[in-house]
């Protein structure tokens, strides 16, 4: 079975607009054992022009071709009038899972390689920066690579600061201090229970 590839303006209405049930996909891809199989898997993805029978663009300029080949002018006229600030929003849960399932931003490609390279790392990422991209060339702005690729590396390096500035907590582990009549006799207290015990990191 290889993915599904529905028109791209059926899926982008239908999740935008009609708030139709989720649209599926199907894929061939079973993650690799080793990051030794991985590697290996990735660099020879990176050099295909279509993966699962779908055609990957080779940067940005083919990737907004391609999206204005996928869609028709009334849909590309709705596109054109959401407000910049608010074209991730709308667009991302369908337009954006369609690029990243199609376009395997998880498992690599040469789209996703070409935005790697431009210092977009995150697969969310990846598919918001070709929302905004496709959006400013049909507003007939002009679309600052460099630019747009540190406005998402520094809102993902945020968000991680975020996190840890609230001190997520991964692990708690519960301790029960024993009562003073269970303690040993300082005269009888084994070697190993006056043994130094360890500092706490600071911090923590």
């Amino acid at each position: 079975m290889r993915a599904v590839s529905r028109p791209l303006w059926l899926i982008i209405i239908a999740g935008c607009w009609l708030s139709a049930p989720s649209w599926g996909q199907t894929n061939t891809y079973s993650p690799a054992d080793t990051e030794e199989e991985f590697e290996r898997r990735y660099q020879e993805r990176i050099k295909k022009d279509r993966l699962n029978g779908i055609y990957i663009p080779k940067n940005l300029d083919d990737a907004i071709a391609q999206l204005y080949k996928l869609t028709e002018e009334s849909l590309r006229q709705r596109i054109r009038a959401i407000p910049e600030d608010s074209a991730c929003i709308y667009l991302h849960r369908r337009l954006g899972q369609w690029m990243i399932v199609n376009w395997s931003f998880y498992e690599g490609s040469r789209l996703s390689h070409y935005l790697r390279s431009a210092g977009v790392t995150h697969p969310d990422d990846m598919a918001d920066f070709l929302i905004l991209a496709f959006h400013r060339h049909l507003n007939g702005r002009p679309v600052e690579i460099r630019q747009l690729a540190t406005y998402f590396r520094e809102k993902r390096k945020q968000e991680w600061q975020e996190r840890r500035k609230k001190g997520e907590v991964i692990h708690r582990e519960v301790r029960q201090r024993p009562r003073p009549d269970s303690l040993p006799s300082p005269s009888v207290a084994p070697a190993s229970s006056m043994q130094k015990k360890p500092t706490m990191p600071k911090g923590q």
